[in-house]
């Protein structure tokens, strides 16, 4: 529709003095591309411009503050409805031996059998699959979950965790010692010592797993400075071996200069060997 003479001088008039696009469109109720047609070679004043990057900026944010917490590339997985015994040893070993960023997930193991263990609970647990897996120079493997989404879910889920557990089940709780003792247990077996030792930097933690192995009828006892937990009665390792224990596969570093071993044993074997010693 052409548009008269003064309807036209109006339109460049309300540029002139600011007007947005679409405010000029509101203003004469004329058709938008009749408009731009009218105002496209006039030059825009600088307080226009800083109008429209206002503008502009605040559409950013709320375009941003509406996205935040999930991928910018659409991306699902599977929220477990429960807890479980899969579910709690997968959270907790992200929060024994991971690290969790606002858009990562990560978990360092120099135990491949431990790196495939979480693989395979992300798979079956979240249904998850996209990872990157990278050997870093020491030969600590580390294991990659790049998704917003992902990282805000297990961060929250490693929160619930600490508070659900000591309410949980038999096998929830054994799950979650498992997962503490593989990433962060070792088997001290000397002539004098006979230890299983559970280091974390968190004496908060460590109370947690002391309380959850009395649940379990394993005695054990604290040295805060030293940030350990250490079982080291007969029945108690007795108990741990039976109830607990190693995962199979998962071994010391025999290649260490300072290494007892001086080969790479798996630690339920080393523990065996301690249990067996009671009897010479």
């Amino acid at each position: 529709m052409k548009q008269s003479a003064e309807t036209i001088e109006r339109i460049k008039l309300l540029r002139q003095q600011g007007f947005t696009l679409g405010e000029i469109i509101t203003e004469t109720n004329i058709p938008k591309s009749t408009a731009f047609y009218h105002i496209k070679n006039l030059a825009k004043s600088n307080y226009l411009k800083g109008r429209l990057l206002a503008i502009n900026r605040a559409k950013q944010k709320t375009l941003t503050d509406g996205r935040r917490g999930k991928s910018v590339k659409p991306y699902s997985y599977r929220v477990p409805l429960e807890w479980n015994a899969a579910f709690v040893g997968l959270v907790a070993h992200f929060m024994f031996d991971g690290e969790i960023s606002r858009v990562s997930s990560i978990y360092n193991n120099r135990s491949r059998t431990l790196v495939n263990n979480v693989i395979s609970l992300m798979d079956t647990v979240l249904g998850v699959s996209d990872y990157k897996l990278l050997r870093k120079p020491d030969g600590v493997l580390r294991v990659s979950y790049h998704h917003v989404e992902i990282a805000a879910f297990l961060r929250q889920k490693v929160r619930e965790l600490l508070s659900y557990i000591r309410g949980g089940s038999y096998e929830e709780k054994t799950a979650f010692l498992k997962a503490f003792y593989d990433d962060e247990g070792n088997v001290t077996f000397t002539p004098r010592k006979r230890i299983v030792r559970g280091y974390q930097h968190s004496l908060e933690i460590l109370q947690l797993v002391k309380e959850l192995l009395a649940d379990l009828g394993i005695a054990s006892r604290m040295e805060a400075r030293f940030y350990e937990l250490c079982i080291s009665r007969r029945a108690d390792l007795l108990r741990f071996r039976d109830v607990i224990n190693f995962s199979d596969g998962v071994c010391i570093n025999g290649l260490r200069s300072n290494s007892v071993w001086k080969e790479s044993l798996e630690k339920k074997e080393i523990l065996e060997r301690l249990i067996n010693s009671y009897r010479c």
